[in-house]
């Protein structure tokens, strides 16, 4: 039998929860978030290969500006949205690019111990380049097209900027760079 939970605070989209000694964030109205693996095609002409999609934009709760994917929440403003059209709102909102694909890889945690906030992972392709991206009024988002075998020495550059890092970017950095740490 589990403890009761206690909500001690609670807003428009989070909530502090106690159940037992253990106190967590949650979402609220059922939230969840769509992350976005938006890759891009090599270009005619680019030798690089393929891009992945990445954003910075700064965060409030970290004071400085991160690198992330593209992501939003679901459902935040639509009752009964999908993560897949979320996920399209988002990424062209965000970025400019539409997805002519999206595969939904999984739901998955960031912070387990801390969040009870889960996020559903898709992956973004078939990119078009359709607008200038940078979010709502009330965002300041910069978008950066990646060359995939450049991910590393373009994290540490944001890094030595500044930024902070998102977690998920570890996922294309891969073992081998984790390995070499």
């Amino acid at each position: 039998m589990s403890d009761p939970v206690t909500t001690h605070w609670a807003g428009n989209y989070l909530a502090i929860l106690q159940e037992g000694r253990w106190e967590y964030v949650s979402r609220v109205r059922g939230i969840g978030a769509a992350v976005l693996l938006a890759l891009d095609a090599a270009a005619d002409g680019e030798a690089d290969g393929d891009h992945v999609i990445l954003v910075e934009q700064y965060r409030v709760p970290l004071k400085a500006d991160c690198i992330e994917f593209p992501a939003g929440l679901v459902g935040d403003e639509t009752a009964g949205e999908g993560a897949v059209e979320a996920a399209r709102r988002e990424l062209e909102e965000e970025t400019g690019y539409r997805a002519g694909r999206i595969e939904n890889l999984g739901r998955f945690c960031s912070s387990p111990g801390m969040t009870s906030e889960t996020f559903t992972l898709l992956k973004a392709t078939a990119l078009e380049k359709v607008g200038d991206g940078g979010g709502t009024d009330h965002e300041n988002i910069t978008v950066h097209r990646v060359a995939l075998d450049g991910v590393a020495d373009f994290v540490e550059a944001k890094r030595a900027e500044g930024c902070v890092i998102d977690v998920r970017i570890l996922a294309l950095l891969g073992a081998t760079w984790l390995a070499g740490r």
